[in-house]
C-alpha cells in the first residue's frame, strides 16, 4: 500500500455527514476534523478523544479570481476520503526512519455552481495538516492570491509561547526579519507580538486539556511563506509577508498556476508534549524535488568565529581549527565571514587540501545578498544570480569544499523562497551542502531538497558571545527550542560551548558562560541537526574535563528516534534520542530550583545500569554509573543552569 491512495466511497467514508458538513478522523479514530460552509462561510474544528483543541475556524482564500471566503458551498457528495501509508527514511531529521498511517480527505467548495477550491486534509496520529488547491475559471489558468482567510480558534483561557515577528528591514544592517526574537512564555492571548504577528512554529497550552502546535510546511518557490497574525482574542490567521521585506522588492501576494496547490498548514495536539516534540508531519506531507546528486556526509564540526571572532579569520587560525577537527574526530571545519579577502581563494584551496588530508571538509560562510540588505561581509554578491553562483560552486566542487552556509537573507516573499530554492538546487548540482542563517523558518526542506541540511531561524549562539544577557538567559531558551522551533526542522544553533569566557585565552573578559558542563554536553543532544559545529575551542584538549571532550568527541549528530521523557517550555526539559542501537537521554533546568524528578525511561530494562553525567548544586560535574530502578524509572536532580545525560551501555 506504501505510496497507494484508495478513496473510498462517501457512504462508507464519513463518520457522519449532513447537508453541508462532513466528518473525518484520523485512523484510530482519536483525531476529528469537521468541516462545513456555515452559512457560506468554509470553517474546519478539530477535536482529540472528544475535547475540542481548535474551535469552528475560517477557512478559504481571497484571489483577483474571486472572494472564495464566502457564499460557498461544501460540496458533501463530491466528498472524498481514503487512507494513505506514508513511509520513508531520512537521516536529516529526528527520526530516521517513518511509518504514518494517515486518513486523506478532500472537501470540495463551490462558488456560483462552480468548483474554486478544495480543501486537503492529513489526518494522522495527533496531527493535522491542510492545504488548499484552487482551480482554473474559464480561460484564467493563474491567479494571485491577495488573503487567506485560515485561522485557528483556540480555546478561551490557552496560554501563548511565542516568538514575535520583526519588521522589516531593521537590526543589523537591515536584515532583518530573521526569526531571531525573544519567546514570552504562558502570555495571555489577544496580543499580536510587536505588531507584525509571530515566526512559525507557534505553540498554546490550551489549560489542562494539552497544547497544540501551529506552523506550516511545503513551502517552496510556488508561493511564500507565512507568520501568525493575533490581536483578535482566541482567533489567530494566517498573514503574508511584510511590505517592506527584501528592500520592498518583490509582492507579498504569491502568484499561482491553476490548478494549483498552497503549503501545508500543520496543527500538533497533544494532552502532554509528546506529540509536539516528537511529530514528524513536517515532513510527512512533503515530497522531494529532486534526488541527491551524491551521497551526502553528516556528522560533527568546529568553527572559530563563535569565540574568537572576526580577527580569527586567516590561514593559520583555521589550520589550527583543522587540526583540532581532527583530533576531535570530527568531519568539518565552518570558515566563517571574511574569508575570501583575509584568506583568498587560493591559499582556501591550499587549505581544503590540507583539511582533505586529515579527513575534515569545510564549510564556507557567504553572504546572501544582493540588493537586500546593508550587511558588508564578504563574500558578497556570490549568490543572488545564477550565472555568479554556478560558477562560484564549481570552484568550490573542485577545491573539495563540502558545503555552504548562506547568511543574512531575512524575507518570507515568494521571490525570497525561490532564492532559497535556487541555491539549494544549484548546490546539488555541484553536490554540496546547504545551511541557512539569519533566515526563515525551514519547512519540510529537509525532505523536499535533500542537500539541505539545517537553518538558523533562532536566537543561536552567536548571541551569547555578543552579550550577557543572551548568556544569562541560555538555559532558558533551551528549555524552549525541544518544544517549539526544533519540533519542525532542524536547528543550526552553535552551541555545547566549554569555554567559560567567549574570548581566545578562555580568561575573565567579555561574555562568560553561565551554564555548566553538562548541560553542554546536554544540548548536543536536545539541540537537533544532521550536521553540528559545536563551540569547542582547540584549548578545550587540555582545560575541560576529560570527561567532557570524551563525550563530545563521540556525541552522534544523527538520530534514529526520539522520545519526549518530561518538561515544561521555560522551566526543564528531558527528552531522549536514539543513534543505533544506543539510547542518549538528555536534560537542561532553567527554574531558580533544583528540578527533582522521577522519570520513566522505557528505553532501558528496569535495572539496567547506565552511564551518567550529572551536575552537583556548584554546577561542578562529574561522571558516574546509576541504575534504573525495577519500576523502570529513576530520579534526576538538575541544578539551575545545570544538566543530566544519560548513556545506555
Amino acid at each position: 500500500m506504501k505510496g497507494l491512495l484508495l478513496w473510498a466511497g462517501m457512504a462508507c467514508a464519513c463518520l457522519g455527514v449532513s447537508a453541508a458538513t462532513v466528518e473525518f478522523s484520523s485512523p484510530d479514530k482519536k483525531l476529528r476534523v469537521t468541516v462545513s460552509d456555515d452559512g457560506g462561510r468554509p470553517i474546519y474544528n478539530v477535536a482529540y478523544n472528544g475535547v475540542v483543541f481548535v474551535e469552528d475556524s475560517p477557512l478559504g482564500v481571497r484571489t483577483d479570481l474571486g472572494d472564495w471566503t464566502q457564499g460557498m458551498t461544501l460540496a458533501d457528495s463530491a466528498f472524498r476520503i481514503g487512507m494513505k501509508e506514508i513511509k520513508y527514511d531520512l537521516r536529516t531529521i529526528k527520526r530516521s526512519h517513518v511509518d504514518v498511517q494517515a486518513t486523506r480527505a478532500v472537501c470540495p467548495f463551490y462558488k456560483d455552481g462552480k468548483r474554486v477550491m478544495d480543501v486537503e486534509f492529513h489526518v494522522s496520529g495527533h496531527d493535522v495538516a491542510f492545504r488548499y488547491k484552487l482551480y482554473p475559471q474559464g480561460d484564467r489558468l493563474c491567479a494571485v492570491v491577495a488573503e487567506e482567510a485560515t485561522g485557528f480558534v483556540l480555546p478561551e483561557g490557552s496560554t501563548t509561547f511565542l516568538c514575535p515577528q520583526s519588521k522589516p528591514m531593521g537590526g543589523f544592517a537591515r536584515t532583518s526579519p530573521s526569526y531571531e526574537t525573544s519567546y514570552t512564555v504562558d502570555d495571555t492571548m489577544g496580543k499580536n507580538g510587536w505588531g507584525e504577528g509571530y515566526s512559525f512554529p507557534c505553540l498554546f497550552r490550551t489549560g489542562d486539556k494539552g497544547w497544540v502546535l501551529i506552523s506550516e510546511t511545503g513551502v517552496d518557490s510556488r508561493y511564500c511563506a507565512s507568520r501568525l497574525l493575533g490581536g483578535k482574542g482566541q482567533a489567530y490567521a494566517i498573514g503574508f509577508p511584510q511590505e517592506g521585506e527584501y528592500n520592498g522588492n518583490g509582492t507579498v501576494n504569491p502568484g499561482v498556476m491553476l490548478p494549483g496547490e498552497t503549503p501545508w498548514r500543520t496543527i500538533t495536539v497533544g494532552t502532554t508534549l509528546a506529540p509536539i516534540a516528537e511529530t514528524t508531519v513536517a515532513f510527512d506531507v512533503v515530497e522531494p524535488q529532486y534526488a541527491p546528486s551524491r551521497p551526502y556526509v553528516y556528522g560533527r564540526g568546529t568553527w572559530s568565529w563563535i569565540v574568537r571572532g572576526d580577527a580569527s579569520m586567516n590561514y593559520e587560525e583555521q589550520k589550527e581549527y583543522v587540526d583540532f577537527a581532527a583530533a576531535m574526530g570530527y568531519e568539518s571545519v565552518l570558515v566563517d565571514a571574511w574569508w575570501d579577502s583575509r584568506i583568498g581563494y587560493k591559499k582556501m584551496e591550499e587549505l581544503a587540501r590540507y583539511a582533505a588530508s586529515k579527513g575534515v571538509g569545510l564549510y564556507l560562510w557567504y553572504n546572501s545578498n544582493g540588493h537586500w540588505n546593508d550587511a558588508p561581509q564578504g563574500p558578497r554578491g556570490r549568490m543572488d544570480r545564477t550565472p555568479v553562483r554556478r560558477r562560484e560552486m564549481a570552484w568550490m566542487r573542485d577545491a573539495g569544499i563540502r558545503g555552504i552556509k548562506v547568511d543574512f537573507i531575512g524575507s518570507d516573499k515568494q521571490e525570497t523562497m525561490k532564492l532559497y530554492e535556487d541555491i539549494l538546487s544549484d548546490a546539488n548540482d555541484y553536490g554540496l551542502l546547504v545551511i541557512y542563517h539569519g533566515c526563515t523558518l525551514p519547512r519540510g526542506w529537509e525532505r523536499m531538497y535533500p542537500n539541505f541540511v539545517s537553518a538558523e531561524a533562532v536566537l543561536a549562539s552567536e548571541n551569547m558571545n555578543f552579550s550577557q544577557g543572551a548568556c544569562d538567559a541560555e538555559a532558558f531558551n533551551a528549555t524552549l527550542h525541544p518544544f517549539i522551533r526544533n519540533t519542525v526542522g532542524s536547528m543550526d544553533f552553535g552551541g555545547s560551548t566549554l569555554n567559560k569566557y567567549y574570548n581566545k585565552k578562555n580568561a575573565p573578559k567579555g561574555s562568560q558562560r553561565v551554564t555548566s558542563d553538562v548541560y553542554a554536553l546536554a544540548t548536543a543532544i536536545l539541540f537537533q541537526s544532521a550536521v553540528q559545529h559545536f563551540a569547542l575551542t582547540p584549548n578545550n584538549l587540555t582545560d575541560a574535563p576529560e570527561w567532557a571532550i570524551d563525550f563530545m568527541k563521540r556525541v552522534p549528530t544523527t538520530w534514529d528516534d526520539v522520545r519526549f521523557i518530561d518538561g515544561y517550555p521555560g522551566k526543564y526539559a528531558v527528552l531522549a534520542r536514539r543513534h543505533g542501537d544506543t539510547w542518549y537521554v538528555a536534560g537542561v533546568n532553567a527554574q531558580d530550583e533544583t528540578a527533582e524528578l522521577e522519570v520513566e525511561l522505557p528505553m532501558f530494562a528496569a535495572g539496567e545500569t547506565v552511564v551518567c553525567y550529572e551536575d552537583d548544586e556548584k554546577l561542578q560535574g562529574k561522571l558516574a554509573e546509576r541504575r534504573v530502578g525495577k519500576n523502570g524509572k529513576m530520579k534526576l536532580s538538575i541544578p539551575k543552569n545545570g544538566g543530566v545525560v544519560l548513556v545506555g551501555e
